[in-house]
This record gives structure tokens, sequence and C-alpha cells, in this order.
């Protein structure tokens, strides 16, 4: 048995949930079952494909610093942490919470959960300098040595883009960047670059090149992108662009969109919400949601354009080398082709843009007369050992 001292040195402890389509109300039955409050509205959105940390309180508060401590360490990709807060009842024990579903995993409190977070800690490391070699890859063999306009995405991959720009020894002073969005704007000027909105670039003028991340790509280069809500700004930005260039981390790079990134990012219009929602059940997605902020008191989360954002889940999506093959991609059981798919999106009313980016490169645009195009002409992915893959779209 452990002394008073003990459990209350071991307040927080950390479960792996499983999420089922029935997520909301399994969870609240269950853990009012034990005793437990939800903190979250079952209206919640989660989804069939991710995990979710829980994290539960078993002993006298701690204070709230140390909570968001935890969650920021357990949860880094979630978009939604589930909050489960102690009703005032007797001390719970790990074997009390855990005992009754299989889809809960504990991990043991004190040295079990110290080595949790260090393993934690190691991989996001790992993560993150993968990242930074792909950024550096990818300026290195892009970045025009006399640009004047250069397009900077949103997402922590940028980061490290803009990082080796300013490592690389290129003269910046008449050179202005053009952002994606508000996040992104801050980084731009606190690296000491200019940032320039969007709707101030003079007309006539063309990016020489914009640099983003993604949430997935795919073997043809169509990206899916949103996951930060800043699809609209950052596809604007590529179509201004005489080349796009993307940079993310091995975790990105799929066969096909919807392998692991779960959904599609959509921005919708407020007051189309509803409707938008039920035309995308009848394209087939499974539980199209509105995203809601991190807090689900603070309601729906909202984009620089003062828009929402609708995740939809879709079966994963086809390539034009699926559809050569004779596969079906027109919808049929919800299964569609990339192309298909976004345009078929793009139609409905209320809708401002698709986090899906297909089509053509910007030289292929120009060749045809336009200015940009919204697929990479390369994609540069930090691999877990430190080198960087590059993929690079046809001609």
């Amino acid at each position: 048995m452990r002394n008073d001292a003990d459990g209350k040195r071991q307040a927080i402890h950390s479960l792996r949930l499983q999420a089922l389509p029935e997520c909301p109300a399994r969870l609240d039955q269950l853990h009012q079952s034990r005793g437990l409050r939800c903190a979250i509205p079952a209206s919640s959105p989660c989804s069939t494909r991710e995990h979710a940390w829980c994290l539960v309180a078993t002993a006298p508060i701690i204070g709230p610093s140390f909570l968001m401590r935890s969650i920021a360490l357990l949860s880094p990709t979630i978009r939604f942490p589930i909050l489960f807060k102690a009703r005032p009842v007797p001390r719970l024990t790990p074997n009390q919470l855990i005992s009754s579903t299989e889809h809960i995993k504990s991990i043991p409190p004190k040295t079990s959960f110290e080595t949790s977070s260090r393993r934690i800690y190691s991989n996001m490391a790992a993560v993150e300098a993968s990242k930074r070699a792909a950024a550096t890859a990818a300026v290195q063999n892009h970045y025009p040595t006399n640009a004047k306009w250069v397009g900077i995405g949103s997402g922590t991959t940028i980061v490290y883009v803009v990082e080796a720009i300013k490592n690389s020894g290129t003269d910046t002073t008449l050179t202005k960047f053009v952002p994606t969005g508000y996040q992104s704007k801050q980084l731009v000027t606190s690296a000491g670059l200019t940032a320039v909105e969007f709707d101030a670039i003079p007309e006539g003028v063309v990016l020489d090149i914009a640099f983003d991340g993604a949430d997935e790509i795919d073997d043809d280069l169509n990206c899916i992108k949103g996951g930060g809500a800043c699809l609209f700004q950052e596809k604007i930005v590529a179509l201004q662009a005489k080349e796009f260039i993307c940079v993310a981390d091995s975790r990105k790079l799929q066969s096909r969109l919807l392998t692991n990134w779960a959904y599609i990012p959509i921005e919708v219009a407020p007051i189309a919400a509803l409707r938008v929602l039920r035309k995308l059940r009848e394209l087939g997605s499974e539980g199209p949601t509105v995203r809601l902020n991190v807090l689900g008191k603070e309601g729906p989360l909202k984009t620089d354009q003062g828009f929402f954002i609708v995740d939809a889940p879709f079966p994963p999506l086809l390539t034009t080398t699926d559809i050569q093959a004779g596969k079906d991609g027109s919808g049929k059981n919800g299964v569609w082709e990339v192309a298909t798919l976004a345009q078929k999106i793009k139609a409905i009313p209320g809708v401002l843009e698709v986090g899906i980016f297909y089509g053509l490169t910007g030289p292929q645009a120009q060749a045809v007369g336009a200015v940009g195009g919204q697929k990479p002409v390369a994609a540069y992915f930090g691999m877990p050992d430190g080198s960087v893959t590059v993929r690079k779209a046809t001609p």
C-alpha cells in the first residue's frame, strides 16, 4: 500500500483510451460509473482513427500549470484533449479506474510514468530534428538568392524554414515575406524579416517561391492541409507562387491521402455549416464535425477569416494511378479520387476552400497561362535516421 505522500506525488495518472465511434457517450458512461465527471461536452468530436490521452485527477488538486504541462506532454498531436475531473469522492486507485474496459491501458505512476515521459520527449526531439533537416535541405536547394517575394506557410515545420533562411547567409533586406496567417506573420517579424499581407501584394507580382508544411502527402504529391486552420490563405499563397515547396517529417509521407491523417479540413461560412455537414454526409463522409476550440465552452474554432473549420473523415482517397488501374473513384461507398472529391466539396454552397491541394504545380500552371499551382513541385521529408527523402512532381 502506498502512503498518502506517495498518493499525492502521483496525483495525476495517465490512461490511453481507444477512441470509438460512440466515444462521447461511451466515455461518459464509463467514467460516471467510476465517480468521474467529463469536463468536455459529450458533443465534442472524436475520431475512430485517433487515440486521446485522458488525464485523471485522483488526489487533491495540484495546480492548473502542472496539469496543462502534462496535457502538452502527453497529447502533442491530439486536437481535442479529453479531461476528466474527480468528483469529491474517496481517493480512487488506478486499478479502480482501469478495471472495467479492455480499451484502457494504464501507465504505472512514478518510475514508469517518468520513463514514459522521457521516451515521449526523446521521440518529440527526434521529430523536431527531422523537420529541421528537411527544412534546411529544402531551403538550400530551392531558395532563390535574389528572391524578392517569398510565401511563408503555417505549422511547426515552417519555424525551421525561416531559421534556415536566416542561417543561409542570403541577403534578405529587400525580400518581402507573405505569411499565410497570424502566427506565421509573427514568426516572420520575430525573425527580423519583412512581412507583407497577401492583399498588399502589388498587382502583377508573382511570388518567387512559397514554403509550407502539410498534414499528409501522397504518391502524386497531393496534400491535405488545414490542421492548423489556415488552409484558405495557404492555398491562395501557393497559387500566387512560381514554385511551391512542401516540408514535413516522415509521418506525413503516405501512399494515399487519409491513410494516417483522419479527415479533410474544410473552411465553411458559419451560417452554412449545418447544410455543409449534411451534404458531406451525403458524399459519404463518416461523421463530419465542426472543429471546436481546445476548450469546448469557447465554441467553434474560427479562422482568420472568421469562418468555421469542418473536419470531414473519408476512406483513403484514390490517385490517378488507381483510376488508370480500373478502380472506381466516383464516390461509390464513399470512395473518391482526390480531385473528384475536392471539386465536389468545393461546389457545396457555403464552402470557402477545401484542404486538398491537388492539380497543377506552379510550372505546369504557368505553361497553360495561369500564375501558380496548388501542388508542390517537391516535398522534403525528414526521416527518423536523420536523412532527408525528396519526392518531386512529374514535370
